[in-house]
């Protein structure tokens, strides 16, 4: 979906801004995971190996990647499960609807995926009647405060415990008093556990990876919703982006190692699921294969890089912009480092101002699993919006300040040394 009005994130970044407290903990619990991964990672010897390894990987199979679907489909085809290929979110959106309400169904229970929020498929189901249920405490967080999720992992890292016990007072009916945070989980888990044995509600999973090799979807979880969404109701459906396509069930080896060190600091999740066929007679289980721009992307000589991204937010946690702006300013489902390389292939205009929001200190690079060249394809963007005069006009006249002063060496020197002295003035 085009959108004509161009996110301002400087702007946006304000009002995260506002609440000093929240910014504090968000800054100070994403840097937390940057460290506990950085233990994990210095614990492996082999790590650098297996990022080269797992950047191979995704390169082969991105090259490959017509082969390696249809191998995929062939295979869940002789087992029962139909596959289905769409072109876009409304395509995405128009069948979920379908494959639930032919059969009568009214709720839809979830655990968390970005690809359904990247089609806003919630947006599209409620007014048809469909009530969706996201069973992630973090994703079900977000929902009852009727926002996107602020991180790719860890969906309400920006909310303190306090503020969750009130937003739950005001929407399950907890204690708004009580922000213990065993009692608020254990609150939100008796809320969503009717939906999962109603007997007109289908499931929904999202998808770290699909194994073409056997025609496995993986999904990675700690907190098990998955499980339940896929195995308990009668209907799995399970949304999967193209790109999560890898060859071989060994392949999955090497991103399983990465992919929650990575992302928390921790070994291993605590679930990592394997579904492959209908869990019982008379279940259904349908695997819908979104492409969604991500052909496109792929076609960009520059930027398909940005599809070996494995979702895990390395990069959020160590950018300090995104620390200090918040998910929310980026105005899109992916932010951070890889949502100002991944947003401006869907709508140039309107994502325009993100590569901007940058230091350029390629730390994101620097720590993620799969070495997309996140640093250098911002670099790049920048200079695609520039050349295509979709820079702002205030930052166009920045930099051309800025080109100003750096071109005369005297003006340089005397500015640094100015600002040197006003400084030391200022009060600390």
């Amino acid at each position: 979906m085009t959108k004509s009005v161009r996110i301002d994130h400087a702007k946006a970044a304000v009002a995260f801004l506002q609440k000093p407290d929240h910014v504090a903990f968000h800054d100070k619990r994403l840097w937390d995971l940057r460290s506990k991964r950085d233990v994990q990672v210095h614990g492996i010897p082999e790590w650098e190996t297996l990022r080269e390894l797992a950047s191979g990987i995704k390169e082969h199979t991105l090259s490959n990647l017509a082969e390696y679907i249809a191998q995929f489909t062939d295979r869940a085809d002789k087992k029962g499960v139909v596959v289905y290929f769409v072109a876009n979110a409304e395509e995405h959106n128009e069948l979920v609807y379908k494959l639930i309400s032919e059969r009568g169904m009214t709720s839809l229970v979830k655990s968390k995926s970005m690809l359904s929020d990247e089609c806003y498929m919630r947006d599209y189901l409620d007014p048809r009647g469909i009530t969706v249920m996201e069973t992630d405490l973090g994703e079900r967080i977000q929902q009852l405060d009727l926002q996107d999720p602020s991180h790719m992992v860890v969906p309400a890292v920006h909310k303190l415990r306090v503020y969750v016990a009130e937003l739950f007072g005001k929407t399950i009916g907890t204690d708004p008093k009580n922000s213990d945070i065993h009692y608020l989980a254990e609150s939100q888990r008796m809320n969503t556990r009717p939906y999962f044995v109603h007997e007109k509600t289908a499931g929904m999973t999202g998808c770290n990876f699909a194994v073409a090799e056997t025609d496995t979807v993986v999904v990675c979880t700690n907190e098990g919703n998955a499980d339940l969404s896929a195995n308990v109701p009668p209907l799995h459906i399970a949304s999967i982006g193209i790109e999560k396509i890898i060859p071989t069930i060994a392949d999955l080896g090497v991103f399983v190692r990465m992919l929650s060190r990575s992302a928390l600091g921790l070994p291993i999740t605590q679930y990592t699921s394997h579904f492959r066929t209908p869990p019982r007679l008379g279940t259904e289980m349908h695997y819908i294969l979104v492409d969604n721009g991500r052909s496109e992307c792929l076609a960009m000589n520059d930027f398909w890089f940005s599809l070996k991204c494995i979702r895990c937010g390395a990069c959020m946690n160590t950018c300090p912009v995104y620390r200090r702006s918040g998910d929310l300013s980026y105005g899109g489902t992916y932010s951070g480092p890889i949502g100002a390389i991944t947003n401006p292939t869907y709508d140039l205009k309107h994502y325009s101002a993100l590569p901007f929001a940058s230091t350029m200190n390629g730390s994101c690079t620097n720590v993620c699993p799969v070495k997309v060249n996140i640093r250098e394809q911002i670099y790049k963007w920048c200079a695609v919006i520039a050349e295509k005069h979709e820079v702002p006009f205030v930052k166009q006249e920045v930099l051309k300040m800025a080109g100003w002063l750096l071109a005369s060496p005297t003006l340089y020197r005397g500015t640094v040394a100015s600002l040197g002295d006003a400084l030391k003035r200022l009060p600390n």
